[in-house]
């Protein structure tokens, strides 16, 4: 068994001497494999702190709410997409839904960050009273707008 393995290996390496000989181009064998490391660029891994200024984040004050929006379609994505974008409520496109700024949570919008528009939800007005949450929406810029109702001022009495 030994020796027809020797035979083999030999008449191999004369053939692929034969091949470079014949041509000016030297023959190399490949051996990449599927666990090799990937040839991911080194940019990919690089610090992202100055990108806070550019789409208006703060690290050290991170935003407790995001505003999610799918803007593109599930149709011939695989099932876990599918099941993600099912799971954060996201059955209608350009319908916006409030999620909770947690690593679960982000964790699932990493699997689907290229069906969807993730954004912040300011609050330029502080938080709603329970009354006026039926007075508040939603606008374009991620902002929730409260429509605080005036009350009438109370006369006060005067004495004479």
């Amino acid at each position: 068994m030994a020796a027809l393995c020797r035979v083999f290996l030999a008449s191999a390496s004369l053939s692929i001497k034969s091949l470079t000989e014949a041509t000016s181009k030297p023959w190399f064998l490949s051996s990449r494999s599927k666990f090799t490391r990937s040839r991911i660029p080194p940019n990919v891994f690089a610090e992202r702190s100055k990108e806070h200024e550019k789409y208006g984040g703060d690290p050290e004050q991170p935003h407790k709410l995001h505003i999610v929006t799918r803007v593109k379609s599930t149709m011939r994505r695989p099932y876990w997409e599918k099941k993600v974008v099912k799971s954060l409520g996201l059955l209608k496109a350009h319908e916006p839904r409030v999620h909770k700024n947690t690593p679960s949570v982000n964790n699932q919008l990493k699997m689907i960050k290229h069906l969807v528009r993730i954004q912040p939800l300011k609050l330029p007005h502080g938080l709603p009273a329970e009354e006026d949450m039926a007075d508040s929406y939603l606008n374009t810029k991620g902002e929730l707008v409260v429509r605080r109702l005036l009350k009438p001022v109370e006369q006060k009495a005067i004495d004479s």
